[in-house]
């Protein structure tokens, strides 16, 4: 008897955590450049403020008038790839896309398409070639090389004691002349969150 009324004591407190949890979800809409850091781990707050950081300082550097200077226009940049080597699932895609957003948006610089994008343009310019007006089909030969491409690499060093984590980030991103693997900027960024955790009292 006494066995059974304490397994129905732990049921009914269960029950209770469960409800409690289930009535404090609560969801909140916020503008999307609001910083939010949950978990601590990489986020698309991260990835705006490196890109805007990196793109910022890559575009104030020689390499850019330089290159204007000896060629009278702007150079045509790429961003190539960029390796995760982080201990988090970081979906660098997204960070790849904050970098081309500013660099185009820039003005300082040419944009292409990047190695995929061109495979499904190609693509279509076959299909052009097929089936479209001769006036309107754009036809091979006419792409624009890029003269810089961009790559990095984006790595982290946990630490972690007790109920208190440190992630450190470290990213590192290179501009690289095609013509001759020259590298024309180099530029680092590093991130370090602490990240505490609580403990619940129920009572």
């Amino acid at each position: 008897m006494v066995q059974s009324k304490y397994y129905r004591g732990v049921l009914i407190i269960a029950i209770f955590i469960s409800s409690f949890t289930a009535c404090a979800t609560k969801v909140s809409r916020v503008e999307v450049d609001t910083v939010t850091d949950l978990s601590g781990r990489w986020n698309d707050t991260d990835s705006r403020l490196v890109s805007e950081e990196m793109v910022k300082d890559a575009l104030t550097r020689p390499w850019v008038d330089e290159f204007r200077e000896r060629r009278g226009e702007k150079p045509t940049v790429i961003v190539g790839r960029v390796t995760n080597r982080s201990h988090e699932h970081i979906n660098v895609q997204t960070f790849i896309k904050d970098l081309e957003r500013g660099l185009i948006n820039s003005g300082r610089v040419s944009f292409v398409a990047a190695k995929g994008e061109r495979e499904q343009i190609r693509s279509e310019r076959i299909d052009q070639a097929q089936h479209a007006l001769p006036e309107t089909a754009k036809g091979p030969g006419k792409e624009i090389g890029a003269d810089y491409m961009m790559i990095g690499t984006i790595n982290t060093i946990p630490d972690e004691s007790g109920g208190t984590k440190a992630m450190f980030y470290q990213v590192d991103l290179e501009m690289v002349d095609m013509a001759n693997n020259r590298k024309v900027w180099i530029g680092q960024k590093k991130i370090k969150k602490i990240i505490e955790k609580k403990k619940l009292k129920l009572f």
